[in-house]
């Protein structure tokens, strides 16, 4: 079975009749949500075809049936890119092992802003001080080893790493974007569904959802409570450049000042 047909029994299995306007029907639906020949109907092709895309037996749809099937599952933004991608998905790039130079250089002009530069993985290609400090455990982790996700569910700290509930939704936010990786991502998810059963559970629910710029609540142990801004920036290679940004003059710019209070340096991951 395709990534693109296991997609589309996801989103199918959460829509219901009633939330496309169709009648439930007599007697108990066997299948969750929408029956293949209902949502076939919908998207104006035929069963046989649907059939062939979810069972893996046609991976190339033409971009209309892909807008049609798409209109037909309610997909937002996010969720019509990745339906994009699992068709393209033979053709993306690897992802980059080190960072560009431009994005390493912005990485001091914007201290004491904790910064990081990821590849789509969310391989930690560099990093300031700062940012390696925000997260507690990370700066001892080996170049090679540092992925934001990885960290997410592997060092117990980073459940400590952020106040309140902030660990899962930080937690759901990294699965979500993954899912939007492709086969890139192939590793990290095999290693991760077999050292996580929260990975394991988050993956298998299918959120896709790319990363964007939220607020989040620290707690720090050397620092204590602060709250920051995130910005990403991705540029056209899909190289993130990632900020924690916090208002000058405020208890939480203070805060992250204290993080880089050790000389500075920029750690980059080692490339071989």
């Amino acid at each position: 079975m395709s990534a693109l047909g296991d997609f589309l029994r996801n989103r199918r299995g959460r829509i219901g009749p009633a939330d496309v306007g169709l009648p439930a029907g007599n007697g108990r639906r066997q299948t969750p949500g929408l029956r293949r020949e209902e949502l076939a109907a919908l998207a104006g092709v035929s069963i046989d075809y649907y059939i062939r895309l979810e069972q893996g037996r046609d991976t190339n749809p033409g971009a209309g049936v892909l807008d049609a099937l798409a209109g037909a599952l309610r997909l937002d933004a996010d969720e019509r890119a990745h339906l994009r991608s699992l068709v393209a998905r033979g053709r993306q790039p690897p992802a980059a092992k080190e960072a560009r130079p431009g994005l390493v250089r912005l990485l001091e002009m914007v201290r004491p802003t904790p910064a990081y530069i990821l590849n789509p993985t969310s391989d930690i290609l560099a990093a300031n001080p700062e940012g390696l400090r925000l997260l507690p455990g990370l700066e001892a982790c080996s170049p090679p080893e540092r992925n934001i996700v990885r960290y997410m569910f592997t060092d117990p700290r980073a459940r400590s790493a952020y106040a309140e509930a902030g660990w899962q939704a930080m937690a759901e936010d990294c699965v979500a974007h993954l899912r939007t990786v492709g086969a890139a991502a192939d590793a990290l998810v095999a290693e991760l569904s077999d050292k996580s059963p929260e990975f394991a559970a988050l993956w298998e629910h299918y959120d896709v959802r790319t990363k964007s710029g939220s607020r989040r609540v620290f707690q720090h142990p050397d620092v204590g409570r602060f709250e920051l801004t995130s910005e990403i920036l991705t540029a056209v290679d899909g190289q993130r450049f990632v900020t924690f940004q916090a208002i000058p003059g405020t208890p939480d710019h203070d805060a992250v000042r204290l993080l880089g209070m050790a000389p500075g340096f920029v750690s980059r991951r080692p490339v071989g």
